[in-house]
Order: structure tokens, then C-alpha cells, then sequence
């Protein structure tokens, strides 16, 4: 699902034209990044929790050349899913897997 695909349905669930539709898509998107830069950590009950983690400071290696390189230390951004996501996850996959039409048996031992 791309941003464009949210915007759309949340547009289609929420019955607003596309152009709000956008203003709400933006604006979370906007408040997480803003929340992740000054360090906070998001939680949503039932989805999962957002926080940033410290990479160290490493030598790298060029693939094209072979060379080190010197890589500095960055905050990166992390996602934690929630054990409800991971269930829901799960259990539709499963569901999937089991509604998949099964192999036809084979002939059965000749007599």
C-alpha cells in the first residue's frame, strides 16, 4: 500500500473528499516524524510503538572500490509491532493458507 492508496481509503471509509483526506494522512505522518526527531516515542495501543534507536559509529566498506569508510554514528527510526498486529498478522495469513484449495490426492494402492 502506497501513501496514495491510504489517502484514497481513508477518503472512501471516512466519506471526505480526497484533498482532506490528505490534510489527516499528512498530518500524522508529520507528527510522528516530528515526535521521533526530538526523541519522544510513539505508542498506538493495538498497532505498535515507534522510537528511535542509536546506531554506533563504524568503518564501512565501499563496495565499488574496496575502500573504508569512516560511517558516523545516526539515530535511526525503529517499529516495534504490537502483539495484537502480530496476531491479526498471523491469523489472516493462516486463514489464507488454510482457505488455499488443497492438492487432489493421488491415486490411492492399486488392488
Amino acid at each position: 500500500m502506497t501513501k496514495a492508496d491510504l489517502i484514497e481509503e481513508v477518503s472512501r471509509v471516512v466519506e471526505m473528499t480526497r484533498k482532506d483526506s490528505e490534510v489527516i494522512v499528512e498530518s500524522i505522518f508529520d507528527s510522528v516524524v516530528k515526535s521521533l526527531r526530538s526523541g519522544d516515542k510513539i505508542e498506538i495501543r493495538g498497532f505498535g510503538s515507534f522510537r528511535t534507536r542509536q546506531r554506533q559509529a563504524r568503518i564501512g566498506r565501499n563496495p565499488k572500490t574496496g575502500d573504508r569508510v569512516d560511517v558516523p554514528a545516526k539515530r535511526i527510526p525503529y517499529f516495534k509491532p504490537s502483539k495484537e498486529l502480530k496476531d491479526l498478522v498471523n491469523t489472516d495469513s493462516a486463514k489464507a493458507v488454510t482457505a488455499a484449495p488443497q492438492p487432489a490426492a493421488g491415486p490411492g494402492p492399486s488392488a
